[in-house]
């Protein structure tokens, strides 16, 4: 592996903060990890990058993330920018060479997506994607047990994600309203962790139908530059162009049926994701707000099969770089620290590690397959694409 690794950040809201803080980690967590240098940190509200640099430790700072893929110190770059800008900064980075992980979703479209991992196809560099959810060890458990055959046959699964983030009537009509710019609302936020999720439990999709609504029509535009979920009042309303909520029924190439739901104005709901997988032998329940647990059901009993709750270990996934001992917690900060550790991995052997610019064209697939059904009220083919 090589020894360090110049790293930029673009984007310096929220997500750009989680970067850089996942790279800092992975000494302590993955000693014998390649270690990034932070070299560079680019965001185009003014002081924002300056401010960045000095509390994080980056060398420079600039509004320009062109001066990113100019950098000949930089090899790797976090894209943590807007949606509607993760196509263009994504192919400028992979044609100057530079290896990026990138925020979900990769742009607003499967065709922005598909740009993007062509453009580092062509180039030979890596492309990792934000797709955290996967890296929790009991996901990876879930997966392993559904994999193993100890559940039978899967026949169904539900997914979750329900937050409130955007219940409040007062939150600011930022970029994530817009369609020119947010693209597809919950769909690319939420939901698009959920066909991830899909995809990495039970494989392809090939068809669904899809329900989509707007609960909360009308905003205020801030008045100045926003960060996050901001608050807004007083300011000239706006529409909501976008989503707020998406119901979809799925196909799976195995034969199995699946239900997504995916909520970003819901009242009483704080992060709850989750799902079921149902088979003909066993099931499996895995809850985000309770990480490292499992509720597993499985034998020979069928009805009235008991469920045991099971607290993953250092068997799973990447729980041993974390905690020594099962039930010892993990949080949202750590699956981004292994996303790093993939990432970075990734970049030094020349090998893909953890989800690739491939996941995230296919969960874009997913997305506006659903926008397609819910425009027509019908059944569609997911294509690939």
């Amino acid at each position: 592996m090589v020894d360090e690794l110049g790293v930029a950040v673009v984007g310096f809201g929220w997500m750009g903060r989680v970067h850089t803080q996942a790279y800092a980690r992975l000494p302590h967590h993955y000693p014998q990890s390649p270690r990034p240098r932070l070299i560079t940190v680019a965001e185009e509200v003014p002081g924002r990058a300056e401010e960045a640099a000095e509390r994080f430790g980056f060398a420079t700072a600039t509004r320009d993330w062109r001066e990113v893929a100019a950098d000949p110190r930089v090899r790797a770059v976090s894209i943590t920018a807007p949606n509607f800008l993760h196509r263009e900064i994504g192919v400028a980075m992979a044609e100057a060479g530079k290896h990026i992980w990138i925020e979900k979703p990769v742009g607003l479209t499967a065709e922005d997506a598909r740009a993007v991992a062509d453009a580092v196809a062509k180039a030979g560099v890596q492309g990792a994607v934000g797709f955290n959810y996967r890296n929790a060890p009991a996901v990876e458990a879930a997966r392993d047990l559904i994999a193993s055959g100890e559940l039978g046959t899967v026949t169904h699964v539900r997914i979750r994600l329900f937050s409130d983030y955007a219940a409040h009537p007062d939150g600011a009509l930022t970029w994530r309203y817009e369609r020119a710019r947010g693209g597809s609302g919950v769909l690319g936020d939420l939901a698009s962790h959920g066909a991830d999720l899909a995809r990495f439990l039970l494989g392809a999709i090939t068809s669904l139908t899809a329900d989509t609504a707007v609960f909360v029509p009308e905003r205020a535009r801030p008045t100045g530059a926003t960060a996050g979920h901001a608050r807004a009042s007083g300011g000239e309303p706006g529409p909501v162009e976008n989503e707020d909520y998406v119901s979809c029924l799925l196909r799976f190439a195995s034969g199995a049926r699946g239900v997504l739901e995916a909520c970003r104005v819901s009242v009483g709901e704080q992060n709850n994701y989750g799902f079921e997988v149902h088979g003909t032998r066993g099931a499996v329940f895995w809850d985000f707000r309770r990480m490292n647990e499992l509720a597993v059901s499985r034998g020979s009993t069928y009805q009235d099969q008991p469920v045991s709750t099971v607290y993953v270990g250092p068997g799973a996934g990447e729980f041993a770089a974390f905690q020594p001992g099962a039930a010892h917690a993990m949080g949202y900060d750590d699956l981004k620290v292994i996303e790093a550790y993939r990432f970075v991995r990734s970049v030094a052997e020349g090998v893909p590690y953890g989800a690739t610019l491939g996941d995230a064209v296919a969960s874009a697939a997913v997305l506006d397959a659903m926008t397609r059904s819910a425009q027509r009220g019908s059944w569609v083919d997911v294509g690939s694409g």
